[in-house]
């Protein structure tokens, strides 16, 4: 470090904003080549299926190609037999969201990506950008995962993104029924938020929560397994990774002269408001509803913000009829969403009882060595 930067803060300054500027380079540089390399594989992609290389050439025409392209450009990863078929599957499973419109209504965000689509009148239903900005790897654990199914593949996409999943995060969620149970809830945003936030809203909510992972004795207390519960929802929210910031359980509100106890109380970063939670281990009941309506509105005046937007409400229970759960909400205005949880495995009341104790196996290793003096 020169005496310069120490002593002269305009260039100490300048010296920092090169420094930032040079890092930004690097980044979007990454970036872009990133998508240049998937432009590329999409087109080779392109060129397999069009050309329907293996019937022209034969079933061996892949090894073939790999050892070719080898040879061609000898510096250059990625002509491996395995990853040429990735390269096809990539284009195969993603080419079904484009649709063929008229010149006019073609839309998409990066010129540089039109040229490389099947058609100058196609349309990708979505962010075409979305689709070559993660890296080739994650791409690969996801269509090994979505066997074909675009829209499940596009959705994976999005959440690596929106959450900026690594590797090893992206197929810990692919192992698990995310997109299927996305945005299934019953809810009433489309009359009570904006469009924007009560479509963000929606996909955060899922239905029905899972935790086939959570095991309770038999004889449990409904306050036990309400606790469970909780325990289990605040990891699952929080480890989704979706902007949930966790505010409290049994989180205490003063209302006038009154005490109000929440089950769980967080803020979500991505809609920018206050997510209250309750928990009900029966069957949906409409006075639910109601108590939970009045929470959203003790936070919406005691919580939140001028900039914050409307609490939501999340109410999860045991079951639900859909239609009945449906007609109920409509008769309330803060906007609320309705889920139910599955899975829980049950153990006998008596398992532990089954169990030698720490001291009988201990007595028991004492006299197996007692046996052998």
């Amino acid at each position: 470090m020169s005496q310069l930067i120490v002593k002269d803060n305009d260039y100490a300054a300048w010296v920092t904003d090169i420094k930032q500027r040079f890092k930004s380079t690097q980044v979007k540089t990454s970036v872009k080549l990133n998508q240049e390399v998937l432009l590329f594989y999409w087109n080779l992609g392109r060129d397999m299926v069009n050309m329907n290389i293996e019937k022209r050439w034969g079933e061996g025409v892949m090894k073939m190609l790999s050892q070719d392209l080898k040879d061609a450009l000898p510096e250059v990863n990625g002509f491996s037999v395995t990853n040429l078929y990735y390269i096809k599957r990539f284009y195969i499973t993603y080419n079904q969201v484009f649709e063929n419109l008229p010149q006019a209504e073609v839309n998409f965000n990066d010129e540089s990506i039109s040229e490389f689509l099947p058609q100058a009148g196609a349309k990708m239903k979505g962010n075409a950008n979305m689709l070559f900005s993660i890296p080739w790897t994650h791409h690969k654990y996801i269509l090994d995962k979505v066997k074909g199914n675009a829209q499940k593949g596009l959705f994976f996409v999005q959440k690596t993104i929106e959450n900026n999943w690594s590797r090893s995060a992206l197929l810990n969620f692919l192992d698990t029924d995310l997109y299927e149970r996305q945005g299934k809830a019953i809810t009433n945003f489309v009359n009570t938020l904006p469009t924007v936030q009560g479509d963000l809203a929606s996909e955060l909510i899922h239905d029905p929560y899972n935790f086939d992972f959570l095991t309770m004795t038999e004889g449990y207390r409904e306050k036990e397994l309400k606790q469970a519960l909780i325990d289990n929802i605040v990891k699952f929210l929080m480890e989704l990774g979706r902007g949930f910031a966790f505010m409290g359980q049994e989180y205490r509100l003063q209302v006038s002269s009154k005490e109000q106890f929440l089950d769980l109380l967080f803020y979500n970063t991505q809609i920018h408001c206050y997510v209250v939670v309750e928990v009900k281990v029966t069957e949906f009941e409409p006075s639910y509803l109601g108590q939970l309506s009045a929470y959203v509105s003790f936070v919406n005046h005691t919580l939140k913000a001028e900039q914050d937007n409307p609490t939501v409400g999340l109410l999860i229970c045991k079951s639900k009829d859909n239609v009945f759960a449906q007609y109920s909400l409509e008769g309330y205005n803060q906007p609320i969403g309705i889920s139910e949880y599955e899975g829980i495995n049950l153990l006998p009341t008596d398992f532990k009882s089954n169990l030698p104790s720490i001291e009988d196996i201990e007595a028991q290793l004492t006299a197996k060595s007692n046996e052998k003096v």
